[in-house]
């Protein structure tokens, strides 16, 4: 465990301006339900070297338009996931799709490939991409923007945070792409912006964070206004029995390719940070980010006031840091991902929903400075770390 040795600040002289705040009151869970402490402790279990996939596809090979395949060669893609290689057949065969892939398996790439050869092949096509949150919907144009490089096809973003006007605009000349997140869809289709009649494909990405964020109302209102006869696809860590009801009401003869593995909780130490009485739980921080080892780090706070504060704590003492929450104008936090990603930041200190389908390399250690709601939010937090095959590191304050 750590922080044996961090003792009571109660005894040391009071800093100018007054007496310190003490953080832990202001950030204590009220009223929710807690999660056992034995659950936060447990050990990585050793990266087990695994036989390498071999796809049955190659990108060179694959059936679609010769400047789509161009792209993919020239944007360094080599060799099929094993989600992409399962997947993508049957998604350029017309077939409803249900895919079980953690993030970072290649998945968004699974189903933007046959959708992108659809739109290349019949430019009345028109394609729809619900996400949980504004950077993965972000991250999915991007992507999406890198495939059709060269190309005519058009792209609109429709998330929250960000202009209306420039959306809009986009939105008019009738993109064979729409990407968004289910409030600011329905803000366009209520404003008559957005005709979902002529949708022929639509993606539910994520959906299990969908759900564990409270957007089934909002989804079966988008999935209502679509046409009968389409091609849905379905993309999820995990099918909770929510999930398995939505399947089917929305899809039609799915095929389910899953590929998922072992859990990523099995990559990461997960330890436990006791917070002694009378001890300042952001000194506490402060002496775990000082250690070397701390390189990369993301840290979750249960409010956006909380994240803030703790953000300009670690500023005032020097630290290179940015915050996510969902205050924060969209192109703030679109930066301080992208300040993290690129490493001008060490630190990230987020709430849980600005966090949602945040997928970036590199993060050694995730702190949960505020314990999270549920065991499941639980798991999402720490699967930030962890990836790539290296062993990561997750941390949780109890006081």
């Amino acid at each position: 465990m750590y922080n044996r040795s961090f003792r009571s600040n109660r005894h040391q002289p009071i800093r100018p301006g007054g007496p310190r705040k003490r953080y832990s009151a202001r950030f204590a869970p009220v009223g929710r339900a807690s999660i056992p402490v034995h659950k936060f402790i447990r050990k990585a279990v050793p990266y087990r070297e695994e036989e390498a996939y071999v796809p049955t596809l190659a990108f060179e090979t694959l059936p679609v338009d010769r400047r789509l395949i161009s792209t993919i060669v020239r944007h360094g893609y080599k060799a099929p996931t094993p989600i992409q290689d399962k997947a993508i057949p049957y998604v350029l065969e017309g077939k409803d799709v249900v895919g079980i892939a953690n993030t970072g398996t290649g998945k968004t790439a699974a189903f933007l490939i046959p959708l992108i050869d659809k739109v290349l092949k019949n430019p009345n096509e028109r394609v729809l991409i619900v996400s949980p949150t504004r950077e993965l919907a972000m991250q999915t144009r991007d992507e999406l923007r890198a495939f059709t490089q060269g190309t005519p096809v058009r792209i609109a973003l429709a998330i929250g945070g960000a202009a209306m006007f420039q959306q809009m605009q986009d939105m008019r000349r009738r993109p064979q792409f729409i990407v968004g997140t289910p409030g600011r869809l329905l803000d366009f289709i209520e404003r008559r912006a957005l005709d979902l009649s002529t949708v022929r494909s639509v993606v539910l990405d994520e959906v299990d964070r969908m759900l564990d964020m409270g957007f089934i109302v909002p989804m079966k209102r988008i999935m209502a206004l679509l046409p009968k006869t389409r091609q849905t696809l379905f993309f999820s860590a995990t099918i909770p029995p929510e999930a398995e009801t939505l399947m089917r009401m929305f899809l039609t003869n799915p095929v389910t390719v899953s590929v998922k593995k072992q859990d990523t909780a099995e990559f990461i130490n997960q330890d436990i940070v006791k917070v002694p009485p009378g001890a300042y739980k952001i000194d506490v921080l402060v002496n775990l980010l000082k250690k070397e080892e701390f390189k990369k780090v993301l840290v979750f706070g249960r409010t956006k006031r909380g994240v803030e504060r703790v953000t300009v704590n670690l500023y005032q003492k020097g630290y290179r840091v940015a915050s996510i929450h969902g205050d924060k104008p969209q192109a703030k936090r679109a930066q301080a991902v992208r300040m993290f990603k690129e490493n001008v930041v060490s630190i990230l200190i987020a709430t849980d929903v600005a966090a949602r389908g945040l997928d970036i390399e590199g993060v050694t250690h995730v702190i949960n400075y505020d314990q999270p709601a549920t065991y499941e939010d639980y798991i999402h937090r720490i699967g930030r770390t962890g990836r790539a095959n290296h062993v990561g590191q997750a941390l949780t304050f109890v006081e």
